[in-house]
């Protein structure tokens, strides 16, 4: 998708969300013409089955296939570190993109047991985004340029796109925007992250209170939300969420922070997720209420909570077997194998 940001206010991705394409239902109902007759009781793979008519109805392809596979993980630091709400250092970010490049980290080794291709965005790691306590994360035209950066990510013939991050910091940030979006208050969606002890908890809490306190009056529209409580990975991840489904590519979303990218998205236009799989449930306990709010089933449950794309990656393997199950399986006819009768 090509997109130049100097004429994409927030009022033109309005638009895209207004006119979003929907899934292609005769591919769905050919996958299940050919499930019919596979050599297998009806429903006999569960969730296997749902996710092959997913990808169809999303490639657009009666007979869906996984061939070019991309994890995408972007990259950004937050201002706000500097108010103590990460066990880590904001240099971690940088030191992390370097051990991705050299494959050294936990999603290098899980894309390449799932032969799924790896591409990380270094979202100007030297400028970190405005301290959400106390301005904008970003400008408007900023975001903006941020969220089509993150649709460019889709160019090159991906037919399965999930999506990572990583950044110091962005558990609070993903918490600030769920805090926005939902209510309640902040004890609600603020958890330990990267491992912060009790004190940086209180920290954390800290910050989310003070933030939606500066900009509650701006809290309404959720696209404000993202500029002045998010990040630049998390509007690249939405503008990559926005393009897969203008380009009929389906999205495998990760943990947490990925899916508060995504809530961003579905407050302004709730059918903007259709083509989404949320990969798994992070192990920060917010995520599952994120996930309720959503509506949306996680394939996987592992107890994790590193970001990089590690549960999308991990889902991704599983939608790849399901997709070469459902065409490589012989058919009743083909195998001599006798249907119920």
């Amino acid at each position: 998708m090509s997109v130049d940001a100097s004429v994409l206010p927030f009022d033109s991705i309005r638009s895209l969300l207004a006119n979003l394409p929907g899934p292609d239902l005769d591919a769905v109902e050919a996958v299940r013409r050919r499930d019919r007759i596979l050599t297998k009781p009806a429903g006999s793979l569960g969730r296997l089955e749902d996710l092959v008519e997913w990808l169809a109805a999303w490639q657009g392809a009666p007979s869906p296939a996984v061939r070019r596979p991309l994890v995408a993980i972007f990259a950004g630091n937050h201002g706000v570190t500097a108010k103590g709400v990460s066990a880590f250092p904001a240099d971690v970010t940088k030191q992390m993109v370097e051990n991705f490049a050299a494959g050294g980290a936990a999603i290098n080794q899980i894309c390449a047991a799932n032969d799924l291709g790896l591409k990380i965005f270094d979202l100007a790691l030297d400028h970190p985004t405005g301290d959400i306590t106390e301005m904008a994360a970003l400008e408007e035209k900023e975001c903006v340029a941020t969220m089509a950066y993150g649709m460019e990510s889709v160019a090159g013939g991906v037919d399965l796109l999930c999506l990572g991050e990583m950044g110091i910091g962005n558990t609070t940030i993903a918490a600030a925007i769920c805090y926005a979006l939902y209510g309640g208050k902040a004890a609600d969606w603020v958890g330990r992250g990267t491992g912060v002890d009790d004190e940086g908890l209180a920290r954390k809490r800290a910050a989310l209170d003070a933030a939606i306190a500066l900009h509650r009056e701006h809290l309404r529209d959720p696209l404000e939300v993202l500029r002045r409580l998010g990040g630049r990975e998390i509007a690249a991840m939405a503008g990559a969420i926005l393009a897969g489904r203008m380009q009929k590519i389906p999205v495998i979303v990760d943990g947490f922070v990925a899916t508060s990218a995504a809530a961003i998205l579905h407050a302004a236009e709730p059918s903007v997720l259709d083509h989404c799989l949320f990969g798994h449930v992070s192990a920060e306990a917010a995520h599952a209420s994120v996930l309720e709010k959503l509506g949306k089933k996680p394939l996987l449950d592992l107890n994790m909570r590193l970001g990089e794309g590690t549960g999308a990656a991990l889902a991704a393997g599983i939608v790849k077997a399901a997709a070469a199950t459902h065409s490589g399986m012989a058919t009743f006819g083909q195998a001599g194998v006798s249907e119920k009768g």
